[in-house]
């Protein structure tokens, strides 16, 4: 079984999103994939309890609850959608469980505060420094053209991380959301450009540099 995580302890950095639409992605890659969400707000779940059953299916656990105590023998993929105000025991025990970790930062200067800080501690983690867990970041939310988003991009490119991209902020991800689906899963003459921005995540994802 693969292990995806999408984490930052920064709230509202757009973890869900990512989670929700990688977990597609595999889905939709034929893979039997569940999806665990350690968010109390159940932003993940909620999402999933209105997908349509014609789509590729994809199971739900309450990792804040059970742990990964509920994931079914067969999946093949794990997305794991990990809480905000991680640090400490709590943000190694996770990691634990991860063999693959995507970022998202937002372009905020209170965002990339937090994800300095998060940055840090998470490079100290042993599975990191083993490189027993390969890690991505990918910039959320993004309003090109903009001084704010610039300065995200500085950021991201002076780490000693892979940063895959950006991601446009639009509302095609509200509307896939709301009917529990996918960015994939919307039309093309829709969400052609948002497909673009996502072929380096994709395949990042699909490469052995993802993956111990």
């Amino acid at each position: 079984m693969r292990h995806v995580m999408v984490m930052n302890s920064k709230g509202g950095s757009g973890k869900s999103t990512l989670a929700t639409n990688i977990a597609c992605y595999f889905a939709g890659q034929g893979n039997k994939v569940t999806l665990a969400d350690y968010d109390p707000q159940c932003s993940s779940l909620d999402w999933l309890s209105v997908r349509p059953e014609d789509l590729p299916k994809i199971s739900g656990v309450k990792g804040f609850e059970e742990g990964i105590r509920g994931v079914a023998r067969d999946t093949e993929v794990l997305v794991i959608d990990a809480p905000a105000r991680t640090h400490g025991s709590e943000m190694n025990e996770l990691v634990r469980r991860a063999e693959t970790i995507l970022i998202p930062v937002m372009p905020s200067p209170i965002d990339m505060k937090a994800s300095a800080r998060f940055m840090e501690e998470l490079l100290e983690l042993g599975k990191v420094q083993r490189q027993q867990a390969r890690l991505a970041m990918v910039a959320n939310r993004v309003r090109e053209n903009t001084l704010l988003f610039d300065e995200l991009d500085h950021y991201l490119e002076k780490l000693k991380v892979p940063y895959l991209g950006q991601l446009r902020q639009s509302t095609n991800y509200l509307r896939a959301y709301q009917r529990g689906m996918g960015i994939f899963e919307l039309p093309e003459y829709l969400a052609g450009p948002d497909w673009e921005q996502w072929k380096p995540i994709t395949k990042w994802l699909d490469s052995k540099k993802s993956q111990p």
